[in-house]
């Protein structure tokens, strides 16, 4: 089975260098914000304006009112602010996120992801997914290495509606850290 997922978060959260404004998206990626990461300040951002949070905090320390992507509550770290989601997505926009911290349903060895919509579902939610791929200087992904009937979520090409083309620059799984190499991906860690 490999890490479990905070484990996972933690090893992504890792990659992270100081300064860096982080997006983290819904899911696992979520977690990252709960990882230790020494002396390396990094700015957490959620897409609906928190920003400069910390780790989720447990039941009966929560502000109901401090939220990340995923709506669980968290703390903010000295230096926060709220924003409002048009000027969230305009540091998004503007190129401002050094990189975000997706989940994902599948990655192809281009670097393509598919996040959005399963196969069968009506409808999906692409949310801001491609803001995020499009503007942050790079794009991080985390998902389980295979589906839960044993097929490869780490893909030759998408099978599934893809998101953005070309744009992942690293990949966690619950066996490693990848990197898509165009058409291969390059074993990082195990």
């Amino acid at each position: 089975k490999g890490l479990n997922r905070q484990q996972m978060a933690d090893r992504m959260a890792r990659e992270f260098k100081d300064g860096w404004i982080v997006n983290l998206g819904v899911g696992i990626p979520t977690m990252c914000s709960n990882t230790d990461i020494g002396s390396v300040d990094i700015v957490y951002h959620s897409e609906n304006g928190v920003i400069g949070y910390g780790p989720v905090l447990p039941a009966g320390q929560e502000d109901v009112h401090l939220v990340n992507a995923g709506g669980q509550n968290v703390s903010l770290k000295p230096g926060a602010a709220i924003v409002n989601h048009a000027d969230s997505f305009a540091i998004i926009r503007s190129g401002r996120i050094d990189v975000t911290v997706l989940g994902i349903y599948e990655v192809a060895c281009n670097g393509d992801f598919a996040n959005w919509k399963v196969a069968g579902a009506n409808g999906g939610g692409i949310g801001g997914a491609m803001d995020l791929a499009a503007c942050a200087k790079q794009v991080f992904v985390i998902l389980e290495h295979a589906t839960r009937d044993g097929k490869p979520r780490l893909l030759s090409q998408c099978a599934l509606p893809v998101t953005a083309r070309g744009v992942v620059t690293t990949i966690a799984t619950n066996l490693g850290l990848f990197k898509p190499m165009g058409d291969r991906f390059l074993l990082r860690a195990i």
